[in-house]
């Protein structure tokens, strides 16, 4: 595999990679929160990516770099559509730019090519907004700044980018409270990392399918993109989305900009004299329309009532759920920490609802959720004993046979969702599940908040690290790693046959291994299965059975 790549096998990428993204694009489509707002994510990546292709064909044999990057950023400017589209141009100008100087693909100008393209494509943006399509690129240009810092070969920055992208796309729910609220990944983040990823594989000639489900994204099991429609067009403030290419040689972008501003919002206007593209939401089509042509030329004009597409995507989207059967069993699961709630869904949980010891979610919250799950019964798993009596409310509101298996704590639900028998009936299978978890001793590490005591009366300063075991306090200390210990002795963890650690958010991947180095030292017949929880608060989570 060679460690640079020519100019024609990066425009053959090129090509490849439109191609993926044009397959996938309904994929991405229904990913969107927002009922239209620009049309659909991935059609419009999809078209500015065609419109490059297009206009890279058109290219004599033999085309200068500097003739091939016009042709790239033109195509795209011209081609693009709604939002994400324009953003999409402007990364893929950004990408021209920072290669301006290169004749040939390496690690150092992938460095250099992603950082002149988060440059741009942030400038294009008034108010860049965490966990989108911007954060996406920004995490894969960190990772191509990296990748040369570590002298990687080409190939393996390729992939290392890659793999960051998927990565940056899980992440975009803990940063924009919409897709968390919704259970979805951010629709044009997830775009751009197709669209890297199939250059990528065409580039390297990979064969086989693309690392599309996320499983890139971190060690451990990864679950796939969770694809779901959410019409929450209601209470928007603009009905129309308009968007247009502007001929002009003495237009100020600045001052386009701050007008589009007071027509209403997703207001951009990229490119140069004498071409632009704009994009804005608002009720006064006219008003816009009218500004631009007192200062040029305007084409290719775009006007889409999102109101009406939002009602009729709706309806296409009820009547395909209709068609859909339901399966006998669903499951709800209450947990904190992305990497939780991979665990639960990878063992078969549909919805998992974020919450835990400092956030317990409402009798509302657990009903929304089983509501979107498509069985004839559902079992919800509470994981907290002050969520158990919210989850048994929402089984008595809920308009399909509904139970609760009440777990107190994650690791018990792991152990509950083995007990399962798809054969068995509901009453069945809460007896069961219940049974399984029985035996499983949870052990949680956190700090203490305040003075206290513990189990046995002994005293607790704010600030000391305490262990707690099955809901009582029995260690303190003042190290994590001493309090496990303490923990793992008082539960009597010399007659357990499995140890599972669960790490949080802040626990360190190289504190991780040194625990389980020191807990191996001690407990020598213990089989240990470690994953990252990612949860707040407690930096470990650990059950024993």
């Amino acid at each position: 595999m060679p460690d640079i790549y020519t100019a024609n096998e990066v425009l053959n990428s090129i090509a490849a990679a439109s191609k993926v993204l044009s397959e996938r694009k309904d994929e991405i489509n229904r990913l969107n929160v927002f009922p239209v707002p620009d049309g659909d994510t991935g059609t419009n990546m999809s078209l500015t990516l065609e419109s490059v292709v297009a206009n890279l064909s058109k290219l004599p044999i033999g085309a200068s770099n500097a003739e091939v990057r016009r042709a790239i950023t033109t195509g795209a400017l011209m081609g693009a559509r709604g939002n994400s589209g324009v953003i999409t141009s402007q990364i893929l100008r950004g990408l021209c730019e920072g290669a301006a100087n290169a004749t040939e693909l390496s690690t150092e100008t992938v460095d250099e090519a992603f950082s002149q393209a988060v440059e741009v494509a942030f400038q294009a943006v008034r108010k860049p907004v965490e966990g989108t399509i911007l954060t996406v690129l920004r995490d894969a240009a960190a990772a191509a700044k990296r990748a040369r810092k570590k002298k990687m070969s080409t190939p393996e920055a390729l992939d290392y980018l890659v793999a960051e992208a998927y990565a940056s796309v899980q992440r975009t729910p803990d940063l924009l409270p919409v897709l968390k609220e919704n259970g979805v990944v951010d629709a044009g983040g997830f775009g751009l990392a197709i669209l890297i990823d199939g250059f990528v594989a065409a580039i390297t000639g990979k064969e086989g399918p693309l690392s599309d489900e996320l499983a890139l994204a971190r060690a451990g099991v990864a679950p796939k993109v969770e694809i779901e429609q959410i019409n929450d067009w209601e209470g928007s403030a603009y009905r129309y989305c308009n968007e247009f290419l502007v001929d002009s040689d003495t237009l100020d972008k600045d001052e386009a900009l701050e007008f589009l501003a007071t027509m209403g919002d997703c207001e951009l206007c990229v490119g140069d004299n004498p071409k632009f593209k704009v994009h804005v939401h608002s009720n006064t089509p006219d008003k816009v329309l009218a500004y631009f042509l007192e200062r040029g030329q305007i084409s290719e004009v775009f006007i889409h009532n999102m109101q009406l597409q939002s009602a009729e995507r709706a309806d296409k989207l009820a009547a395909e759920q209709a068609d859909e059967p339901s399966k006998p069993f669903g499951f709800v699961a209450v947990a904190a920490g992305e990497g939780n709630a991979r665990i639960l869904k990878s063992l078969g949980v549909d919805v998992v609802v974020s919450g835990g010891q400092t956030m317990n979610p409402s009798t509302k919250d657990l009903l929304d959720a089983v509501s979107k799950v498509n069985a004839d019964a559902v079992i919800i798993m509470p994981n907290n004993s002050n969520i158990v009596m919210a989850a048994q409310s929402a089984c008595g509101l809920s308009k399909v046979p509904c139970a609760v298996v009440p777990t107190k704590s994650v690791p018990q639900s792991f152990a509950a969702l083995f007990g399962f028998d798809e054969t068995a009936t509901l009453e069945e299978n809460v007896a069961a599940m219940t049974q399984s978890y029985a035996e499983v001793r949870t052990g949680e590490v956190t700090t203490a908040i305040k003075d206290s005591k513990d189990a046995h009366d002994n005293p607790i300063k704010n600030g000391d690290v305490i262990g707690i075991a099955d809901g009582s306090i029995e260690a303190v200390g003042a190290s994590i790693e001493d309090v496990v210990m303490d923990l793992l002795s008082s539960m009597e963890a010399d007659d357990a046959d499995t140890l599972t650690l669960l790490a949080g958010a802040d626990y360190s991947d190289d504190a991780l291994d040194a625990l389980i180095e020191r807990i191996e030292g001690v407990y020598d017949d213990i089989e240990i299965d470690s994953h990252r929880g990612e949860q707040p608060l407690y930096p470990i989570i650990f059950s024993v059975e």
